[in-house]
C-alpha cells in the first residue's frame, strides 16, 4: 500500500515545477486533479500556503497587495524594490486586490509576514487608544 504524500512533498514538487518556467495552468490542473483523486481537496488552502512558501524558499516571492485603488507604475516599483530584499532580481509576482474598505495606504502580504500600512488599520489603531 504507497503512501499518502505529505502536503511539503507535495508542495516543493508544484514550487519545483513553477520554478522552473513549467506551464502554470496545466501544472494547477494536474495539482487539482491529484487533489480530487486522492480526495484531499480540504487541505488545498493549506497546500497553497505551502507552494508560497517553497517558491520563496527558491527565492521567488507571491506578494498579495490590498490598495483602495489601482496601483500607480511608481508605487508597483517601489513595492517590488521593498519586497525584492526577499527575492532573486526578478522573480516577484505582485497580485493586486482592490478593496476600498481599506480607505488608501497598502497592505503587502508575502508568505509569513505583513505590513498593514492602511488608513484603515491606523483608525483602528487610533479607536483602540482611544478607548484607554
Amino acid at each position: 500500500m504507497p503512501s499518502r504524500l505529505s502536503r511539503r512533498k507535495i508542495a516543493s514538487y508544484i514550487a519545483e515545477q513553477l520554478a522552473k518556467g513549467g506551464n502554470q495552468t496545466a501544472v494547477i490542473k494536474r495539482l487539482a486533479a491529484f487533489l480530487i483523486d486522492n480526495k484531499r481537496t480540504k487541505e488545498v488552502q493549506l497546500i497553497i500556503r505551502d507552494i508560497e512558501f517553497e517558491l520563496q524558499n527558491r527565492g521567488i516571492i507571491l506578494a498579495e497587495v490590498t490598495t483602495a485603488s489601482e496601483l500607480t507604475d511608481a508605487t508597483r516599483k517601489e513595492i517590488e524594490r521593498l519586497v525584492g530584499r526577499y527575492a532573486d532580481p526578478g522573480r516577484i509576482e505582485l497580485r493586486q486586490f482592490i478593496d476600498p474598505a481599506v480607505i488608501g495606504g497598502v497592505r503587502i502580504d508575502i508568505p509569513g509576514k505583513r505590513l498593514d500600512a492602511t488608513i484603515a488599520r491606523r483608525l483602528a489603531i487610533f479607536r483602540e487608544n482611544y478607548k484607554k
